[in-house]
């Protein structure tokens, strides 16, 4: 790859700002990563590992909300925003229509990824990867593929098939491809969250108080229904002298959720919040997490020992959520609630008695530390750099 950056050159002005980009890096990577958090939040971290080896970045993301919201702030990095493809069942009559907006998209892409000068392509999961995939697999150029759950999907079942190696975040998904092309890499985590904040510095940041637990509430990048609306139904039952409630409930939802808070009791402490950039200290101010199984939750969890309730979306494709989930509950370093056996009252006095218990806790915090993984971005650079 260094000799092919050799032999074409490098156009500074490619990227937004790239005044501390040191020179003679390790050449341009395409990252497609657009759609959800669970694919955005990686690929940002590979993105800002391989700039700081020097190299050139390029990310291809989604015209979703959550794209705008998790991408701000990182104006040193050219974002190009392409339609998400879904995918329809083979027999649907609505495949025709996806193959028009997929050539569509390669040739799009193929013209992006020549402008660019690019190296190589990551893509990080989802049908807004497939097309820069293709391209650059039509153009000739090492392509990557990394899927952080423990059941691939099926924009990267069908991706692998063109893949130079594909990189997995759980040993459990290791046998679902080609075993000649899987590395076990990790789920890369954001730099943003990697710095992890003391629990004072959290609480400060949302203005909570040290003498209390707090719960955090997350549906990831988009929310989560049932979640949100099982903590408002709760937040009666919570006792508000021990407990206050850090609660981020996705845009989608923020009305639904504010108005819960608003009938709140007085004396119970709350944070509602429909989005939060500053993870980390969230994460460094919580004592338990109640929140999806996406697989970047999880890493994100596992890097702060953060005990959590896990409620797995039930309509994720092949139910990876739940086999994420397992990868977490199965050693004890989380707790696994199937999300249609949850009632208000049952949800309140469970999650309470596990607030509760410091044993219980601190066995979970012991059991996630063999889950981390620290340096999954850097893995993925060597290995796009070692092709």
């Amino acid at each position: 790859m260094a000799e092919r950056r050799q032999a074409e050159g490098a156009g500074s002005e490619i990227m937004a700002n790239n005044s501390d980009v040191t020179p003679g890096g390790p050449g341009k990577l395409v990252i497609a990563c657009g759609g959800t958090g669970g694919h955005l939040f990686p690929g940002i971290a590979v993105a800002e590992a391989w700039r700081a080896r020097g190299g050139e970045v390029l990310l291809i993301i989604s015209e979703k909300q959550i794209d705008t919201l998790a991408t701000e702030g990182y104006d040193y990095f050219r974002f190009e925003r392409q339609p998400a493809i879904a995918m329809p069942p083979i027999l649907s009559p609505r495949i025709i229509g996806f193959a028009g907006a997929l050539l569509k998209g390669i040739s799009q892409s193929c013209a992006l990824l020549k402008s660019f000068g690019a190296d190589a392509v990551l893509g990080m999961g989802g049908f807004t990867s497939t097309a820069p995939m293709m391209a650059g697999k039509w153009l000739g150029l090492p392509t990557y593929i990394h899927e952080s759950n423990a059941i691939p999907g099926r924009a990267n079942l069908l991706n692998a098939r063109f893949s130079t190696r594909v990189l997995v975040g759980f040993d459990a998904c290791a046998d679902k491809f080609d075993h000649r092309k899987v590395e076990v890499v990790g789920t890369p985590l954001r730099p943003s969250v990697w710095n992890r904040p003391s629990r004072e510095e959290g609480l400060r940041r949302f203005g909570l108080r040290p003498d209390r637990k707090t719960l955090l509430v997350m549906g990831g990048s988009q929310g989560a229904r049932r979640i949100n609306e099982l903590v408002g139904e709760s937040l009666a039952r919570f006792p508000s002298d021990r407990l206050q409630v850090l609660h981020i409930s996705g845009p989608q939802d923020h009305e639904m959720a504010k108005a819960f808070h608003q009938d709140k009791p007085a004396d119970l402490s709350t944070v509602l919040l429909p989005f939060c950039a500053e993870m980390q200290y969230a994460l460094a101010a919580a004592d338990l997490a109640i929140c999806r199984s996406g697989a970047s939750t999880l890493t994100e969890l596992a890097h702060y020992s953060l005990p959590s309730i896990l409620v797995p979306y039930p309509f994720a494709a092949h139910d990876h959520q739940t086999r994420n989930a397992e990868v977490f509950s199965n050693p004890g370093a989380a707790m696994l609630w199937p999300q249609d056996r949850l009632d208000a009252a049952t949800f309140a006095n469970e999650l309470v008695t596990l607030m509760e218990d410091d044993a219980a806790l601190a066995e979970m915090k012991v059991a996630l530390g063999s889950l981390a993984v620290a340096d999954a971005a850097e893995r993925i650079c060597d290995l796009v750099v070692s092709d």
